[in-house]
């Protein structure tokens, strides 16, 4: 990264650096070229400035994320001290520790690639930081997932019952599959087919 915060991206490169074809602004990048390739000539960024930024957008997705769960597990903690939470029968208290632990476990994921950065700090390490860090924020996904998907069946099943905590717990958790999995692995798979 530059030294100076003023000076312009790739200023603090060697002199023999030549910028990359994007420059020219009729030069498309090859789409068929491996990713580290496609950014040279797209973005004119060497490897660590690519992981830089590739790190920065994770931690910049984990704060999203980190809200959400960090607000579903307090609601969940806090439910465990309500008047009607001695009322649960054994299912709803086993659905309740599900939503509770997976909560945890998102929690702990989201949260873990800043602990690795502090560990791995000026390692040279950041390829397995990023590797690593996309791989604990897709799991904390999952565990979300499964966590919103028993609190909205406790819920539901404690209001209207346990027939409609299920309908509703199937529609909400196809609602997170398709927006969080299916639509962006289909976009994935149709922007192979275009190359």
């Amino acid at each position: 990264m530059n030294g100076d915060p003023g000076q312009a991206p790739g200023a603090d490169r060697d002199p023999g650096h030549t910028p990359g074809p994007d420059r020219d602004p009729g030069h498309t990048p090859d789409p068929d070229l491996p990713d580290e390739s496609w950014n040279a000539q797209a973005r004119d960024e060497t490897t660590e400035e690519r992981l830089d930024r590739n790190f920065l957008e994770l931690l910049q997705e984990l704060r999203v994320a980190q809200a959400g769960v960090q607000i579903l597990f307090a609601f969940l903690l806090s439910l465990a001290f309500t008047q009607r939470f001695d009322k649960l029968n054994h299912v709803q208290r086993d659905v309740y520790i599900v939503a509770l632990v997976a909560s945890a476990v998102a929690a702990a994921l989201f949260i873990a690639p800043v602990a690795w950065h502090r560990l791995l700090f000026r390692r040279r390490r950041k390829e397995e930081l990023v590797s690593s860090g996309n791989q604990m924020a897709l799991a904390g996904l999952a565990a979300l997932l499964v966590s919103v998907a028993a609190s909205v069946l406790l819920i539901v099943d404690v209001t209207l019952g346990p027939v409609p905590a299920i309908v509703i717990t199937v529609l909400v958790t196809i609602w997170y599959l398709l927006f969080w999995y299916a639509l962006p692995i289909r976009s994935r798979f149709q922007a192979r087919k275009r190359r």
